[in-house]
């Protein structure tokens, strides 16, 4: 295959992007799209020009930091799948490629096609533990759960907290992200006694961090490589309720 891919090149944070296209050719079905970036990236080396800066780690679509917008959007054209999980076989010879970093106003650029967002730390320091007492570990039938409730918190615990659903936002929000934090904690008894305050405390770090409201147009969950349901905001949007209409002392 022989593909254009028009990528977006920032040298920094405060300096003015553009896309750039480059000609990439003997693309190999088979390929990841990560492979071509690299492929890409081992030419301009060679040509001594300065190659795409892009995150990447396990390249196995269970860490999260691959993340890129492609065509517009969010991990590319396949559903349930992480940029680095994208093969090439889902596009086709002499396609046109863009191909940009997320871009909301809380994943500033660092550059090129890296976002900096560390904003989804934060959310998850404000609220994301539980307490545990010291000493040996229980056994494993000490705390019963009803299969409904670890149902729903494992398939929230799935998020990989890689930021497409930001990307794919209009109002660049990290809702569907906080509520699986939220939710799979406050559905499992060691979740329990931060239940009221996790929900108020990350929210507010939501907001804080400069991610937009939700206004439940779905594009989340359309693009969540874990497929994240949109009823785990509405999980949120009931403890947040309850925990914002109890007294202070009586949150924790």
């Amino acid at each position: 295959m022989n593909l254009t891919l028009r990528i977006w090149r920032q040298n920094g944070p405060d300096a003015k992007g553009r896309l750039v296209a480059y000609r990439v050719t003997d693309v190999s079905p088979d390929m990841s799209f990560l492979e071509v970036l690299d492929m890409l990236n081992e030419r301009l080396t060679m040509e001594g020009a300065e190659p795409v800066a892009f995150d990447h780690d396990c390249r196995e679509g269970i860490c999260g930091a691959c993340g890129v917008v492609i065509n517009g959007v969010a991990h590319g054209p396949e559903k349930a799948t992480t940029t680095c999980q994208l093969h090439m076989r889902h596009f086709r010879d002499g396609d046109t490629i863009d191909v940009e970093p997320w871009r909301a106003r809380a994943f500033p650029v660092v550059k090129d096609l890296v976002a900096d967002r560390g904003a989804l730390d934060r959310v998850i320091e404000a609220g994301g533990y539980v307490s545990a007492p010291t000493g040996s570990a229980p056994d494993a039938h000490a705390l019963p759960v009803p299969k409904a409730d670890a149902d729903a918190a494992f398939e929230a615990a799935t998020c990989i907290g890689c930021g497409a659903c930001v990307a794919a936002c209009p109002n660049g929000s990290a809702m569907l992200f906080t509520a699986a934090k939220v939710t799979h904690l406050g559905r499992l008894p060691q979740g329990q006694p931060e239940r009221q305050s996790r929900v108020l405390d990350m929210v507010a770090a939501h907001d804080d961090a400069g991610f937009g409201g939700c206004t439940n147009t779905g594009e989340c969950t359309a693009v969540c490589p874990k497929g994240i349901p949109l009823e785990t905001i509405g999980q949120l949007n009931r403890d947040y309720l309850q925990a914002s209409r109890r007294p202070a002392r009586s949150r924790s």
